[in-house]
């Protein structure tokens, strides 16, 4: 009996993913444990392992497909002894939409199929940067002419009569190269007065109307959202819509934290490991977040969650976004351990190949654009969690050593903070001990 493979739930939170792409075709034999496809969710590419063995009868689901609903029959394996050829596809209502449909009727959206032009529809889209169509009805029959709001727009400028034009878009919807090589003895008349029981059509859109902002009319490319940049859009406009925050910065030398992480790297050469700035400030991150319990916490609608660990996020930037692996318990894991740690994590993550406990949950976050030279920013808080930490670039300052005006590396760190759950003088008080670690660093290996 054939076995229908099914769209995976990858994460506890997925509902749909992309299906990125096929490492199998139709007559393939595979067994359990066999990579079969490749899942894009909205945080990570991830590998789809075959659990049962047999032959790729049919392959339901095209690589690229967006939207797919966790538990869409993707494809239909044979079983030992059952002939490939003979296994039937699932009726049509239980076979998904094709990916990216696109409209079929330029005057209904909601309507899909093959006979609209991708590329004109991508291109009218653009255009009409979410502008409503037309109504539909042909011109020439008490209708309007079918046009897209940007030829529309420019015929109305030129003073050209769009029921004189032919045009070339799916449907003859008159789109904006038809205006534009329109000639000049296309001009319309001057339009009757209105009377009062046909109200002109102008009249229809409210004078008052925002305008939408429109593609400008220059070479531009045009790319699909991924999964995770739309998740990333999604979640943090929530972010600064619905959570309070509250941003906290403090000075800190650097030059003790420096010294230190040479006299490390020294003696940890021989084992290949080789710390970095960004490992000790997450491990002084960690050890603050015990020191202060009260910024450790995670704000929800009717509790107030205190954690007792400190499990960092950390901001890794990948081709397809941003992305948050999570060194975990970095409060009592040693340097040496964070730094291997977050090699590891940060390579996967470049890759796509982080599971999806190794960057869903974490206490806090830590973000650090120390390397490209930013001084100082105010990072927006990854909900649930309370705080978010930024990292400036350590650089050579003006400072007060032993009541003298001297040099020293210094850096500006700029604490997040979520004022639901978070006072301002906790937060204080952790940027507080955050700058006495850094600034004594031995403290934090104790």
């Amino acid at each position: 009996m054939s076995i229908e493979i099914k769209m995976p739930a990858l994460s506890p939170t997925m509902e749909e993913g992309t299906l990125a792409k096929w490492l199998v075709k139709e007559g393939d034999t595979v067994k359990s444990g066999d990579i079969m496809a490749e899942i894009e969710t909205d945080k990570a590419t991830m590998e789809f392992e075959a659990v049962d063995e047999g032959v790729i009868a049919k392959i339901l689901v095209s690589e690229g497909s967006d939207n797919v609903k966790v538990g869409t029959v993707i494809a239909i394996l044979a079983e030992e002894g059952e002939d490939a050829s003979s296994v039937q596809a699932p009726s049509k209502s239980e076979t998904p939409a094709p990916a990216n449909p696109m409209p079929t009727d330029p005057t209904d959206p909601n309507k899909t199929g093959s006979e609209a032009k991708p590329a004109e529809r991508t291109l009218e889209q653009a255009e009409d940067h979410g502008k409503p169509a037309d109504s539909g009805k042909p011109a020439g029959n008490g209708g309007r002419a079918i046009a897209s709001p940007l030829a529309r727009r420019i015929a109305s400028q030129k003073g050209l009569d769009l029921s004189a034009l032919t045009g070339s878009g799916p449907n003859g919807r008159i789109v904006k190269a038809d205006v534009e090589n329109a000639q000049p003895g296309q001009a319309k008349a001057a339009a009757p007065a209105a009377s009062t029981s046909a109200p002109a059509e102008t009249a229809a859109a409210p004078a008052a109307a925002p305008k939408p902002a429109q593609v400008p009319d220059i070479p531009h490319e045009a790319s699909k959202l991924s999964n995770m940049r739309k998740t990333i859009a999604r979640r943090l406009t929530e972010s600064k819509q619905q959570v309070p925050h509250i941003y906290l910065t403090v000075d800190i030398r650097l030059d003790a934290l420096l010294k230190l992480r040479g006299e490390l790297n020294a003696g940890l050469e021989s084992r290949g490991v080789k710390l970095s700035v960004n490992d000790m400030l997450i491990k002084a991150l960690g050890v603050s977040l015990m020191a202060v319990p009260k910024c450790n916490v995670m704000f929800t609608p009717d509790q107030l969650i205190s954690f007792k660990r400190a499990d960092i996020s950390v901001a890794v930037s990948t081709p397809a976004g941003l992305i948050t692996p999570i060194v975990s318990e970095a409060d009592t894991r040693s340097l040496s351990s964070i730094s291997t740690t977050m090699k590891d994590l940060a390579a996967r993550a470049r890759d796509n190949k982080l599971q999806p406990h190794e960057f869903q949950g974490g206490t806090a976050s830590i973000s650090n654009m120390g390397m490209f030279g930013i001084k100082q920013f105010e990072a927006v808080i990854n909900p649930p969690q309370g705080m978010i930490l930024a990292i400036g670039a350590g650089e050579k300052r003006p400072y007060i050593v032993d009541d003298q005006l001297g040099v020293a590396t210094v850096m500006s760190a700029t604490g997040s903070f979520d004022h639901r759950a978070i006072d301002g003088a906790d937060g204080a008080e952790l940027m507080k001990v955050f700058k006495e670690l850094v600034e004594r660093p031995l403290a934090m290996l104790a």
